[in-house]
């Protein structure tokens, strides 16, 4: 059966709220968490973001469910040697659980330290950098890093589990979706049109194979935005309402604050979100978009409902769409 997983949007609710949103989801068939690791939400009115990485402990008490960040940034308000750290613990208290995905970051999350916001081509070298590091130190062994963004005084992590978690790379590029296949252990990325994210897998595809991996052995994992509820005007509303930025059709990776995508909300409209959010009651339309994700070749679909009917998505959607899926 399709793996289906869960978007655990923090940027939206109050941690507690999605704890019990992610038992249900767990009671209904989802078998993934993917956790939004945010320090701002995107517009105010969303109203919350609750530090994911105490939020992830929470789930992996409270489920049995596999999880990761959806996506962390490393080197900003991280240093790489702490999301090491930060991804072993989990790891050793939930074996075969855990998966560390990481991206370049956006400025709304990683300006915050007051440094300044590099262009894009650096933000991706800091990520190449971010992820050498980070798998010299899940070697467990003693580490001296002294590299062109991070340094690292010759240390160790000490509470090491039996085998890393994984490391998951977030690209919406070809240049980071060729990375991720050579030098990480799966590809996150965000749904998109079909003719682009077929290119990203085999860019991925291809990354892997120079690096001697069977790419049909690496996971893909797709987000995917979308809005139900349970007329075509509430699903419209609910869009427009909680979730503007999934209507913001440029990039967003210099947006600064809440409050500068608050302006562009404004401008905002529902035709907008065509091909970024599907905007539909019908149960069935949500079926064959999820499912064409899988036909690409997808291994497993988060799904976030951009809505506040959390409980009320995740009962039905396991009914109509889940169980319909192949």
């Amino acid at each position: 059966m399709p793996k289906i997983g869960y978007a655990a949007a923090l940027e939206q609710f109050h941690p507690t709220d999605l704890i019990r949103f992610s038992k249900l989801a767990e009671e209904h068939g989802f078998v993934n968490v993917m956790a939004a690791d945010h320090f701002q939400p995107w517009v105010p009115s969303q109203g919350h973001s609750a530090f994911v990485w105490s939020w992830m402990g929470a789930l992996g008490e409270a489920t049995k469910l596999r999880f990761g960040s959806g996506v962390t940034a490393p080197g900003f308000r991280y240093h790489p040697a702490i999301l090491a750290q930060a991804a072993a613990t989990l790891e050793a208290m939930y074996p075969g659980r855990f998966w560390l995905g990481i991206g370049s970051g956006e400025a709304l999350n990683e300006h915050i330290t007051g440094e300044y916001w590099p262009e894009q081509g650096t933000r991706f070298a800091r990520l190449r950098e971010s992820v050498e590091l980070i798998k010299k130190l899940f070697s467990g062994k003693k580490v001296r890093h002294s590299g062109k963004y991070f340094k690292l005084e010759t240390t160790q992590i000490w509470t090491m589990p039996t085998t890393p978690p994984p490391i998951y790379v977030a690209a919406s590029g070809p240049q980071t979706a060729e990375f991720a296949g050579r030098e990480a252990d799966g590809l996150i990325t965000p749904a998109a049109a079909p003719e682009k994210l077929k290119g990203l897998i085999e860019r991925f595809e291809k990354g892997a194979r120079e690096a001697g991996k069977d790419p049909a052995s690496l996971p893909k994992l797709l987000q995917v935005h979308i809005s139900w509820a349970p007329t075509y005007e509430e699903a419209e509303q609910n869009a427009l309402k909680e979730w503007p930025n999934g209507g913001m059709n440029f990039p967003k990776a210099d947006v600064r604050s809440p409050e500068d995508f608050e302006a562009f909300a404004k401008l905002v409209r529902p035709e907008n979100y065509k091909g970024r959010v599907l905007i539909s009651p019908d149960w069935e339309a949500h079926r064959q978009h999820i499912q064409s994700f899988f036909d690409l070749g997808f291994d497993e679909v988060h799904v976030h409902n951009v809505g506040r009917n959390q409980e009320e998505f995740i009962k039905l959607f396991s009914k109509e769409v889940m169980a319909k899926l192949s």
